[in-house]
């Protein structure tokens, strides 16, 4: 598996520099490669990257501990994240003001910063821990997304000519996707590799160990066909290890959007919102 990783990795990198350089030749590039020279530009586009990277996958598994880890309903478990929505709508309204009140790489740094340090708080997660401070968290991620992502939309538009705005837009929205796959991919993998480690209880058929094994939600599902005492074992186990897995994902996730925050101070240094962005 290991000499696998490596040889995609290369294949991947020996791709994207035949990308790079042909695009650096041809007089009607589908992606301007020049754009990344603008340090503001670049800046914004790391910092949308990095940041949705450091959110995408604890955010995804952080729904199924609501569920499987809580035992809350669907409905439940949409209704507890609500606050970092709340956050990222309210924040965003008020970007524009605090970037021009303070600069666009306070505001942007701050924010960064602050989701890093929410996500630092999840690290010392656990089963039974109240919705107050998971409520708490999420908001803040909330308000530190919505600072962050309303200003550097505006940089990357601003920090390029018009007749590339179309390009830049492209950009941003490709650093979205990108950010949330490698997200799902990395932090995924962290929790997943983390969670198989667990012991399975003694007397549990390999059948079922082995479905247990698979994901938490199919450690629920196969401990329907055990015993109380056997099932709730099963459950047990599966539990904990799905939640060490999500404290050292949400401990990389943060250390991801803290360096972001110090990379976006300097990048994002001198840089200017444009007139009449991002007013409300």
């Amino acid at each position: 598996p290991t000499l696998d990783v490596a040889v995609a990795a290369l294949v991947g990198a020996g791709g994207l520099t035949g990308f790079v350089r042909r695009q650096l030749t041809l007089p009607a590039p589908l992606l301007d490669m020049r754009l990344f020279r603008n340090r503001g530009f670049s800046g914004a586009v790391l910092a949308d990257l990095l940041t949705i990277l450091g959110l995408a996958g604890l955010v995804f598994f952080l729904s199924q501990f609501f569920q499987l880890v809580q035992g809350r309903s669907p409905l439940e478990a949409g209704l507890a994240e609500l606050p970092a929505a709340i956050g990222s709508v309210t924040a965003g309204l008020l970007a524009g003001r605090f970037a021009r009140r303070f600069s666009v790489r306070s505001v942007v740094a701050g924010g960064l910063a602050a989701i890093g340090l929410a996500l630092a708080v999840l690290t010392a997660i656990g089963q039974t821990t109240g919705y107050p401070v998971l409520g708490a968290s999420l908001l803040v991620v909330g308000i530190g997304a919505g600072l962050a992502f309303t200003v550097t939309a505006d940089v990357i538009l601003s920090s390029v000519p018009k007749e590339q705005a179309g390009s830049a837009s492209a950009v941003s929205e490709t650093a979205y996707e990108l950010g949330a796959a490698l997200g799902i991919a990395v932090l995924g993998s962290i929790v997943t590799g983390v969670y198989r480690d667990f012991t399975t209880p003694a007397g549990i058929p390999s059948d079922v160990a082995a479905a247990a094994h698979d994901s938490l939600g199919g450690a629920v599902e196969a401990s329907s066909a055990l015993a109380p005492d056997r099932a709730g074992a099963l459950v047990s186990v599966a539990q904990e290890a799905f939640v060490d897995g999500l404290r050292i994902a949400a401990g990389v996730g943060a250390a991801v959007l803290l360096a972001t925050a110090v990379a976006a101070w300097f990048l994002l240094r001198d840089q200017k919102l444009a007139d009449g962005a991002v007013e409300h």
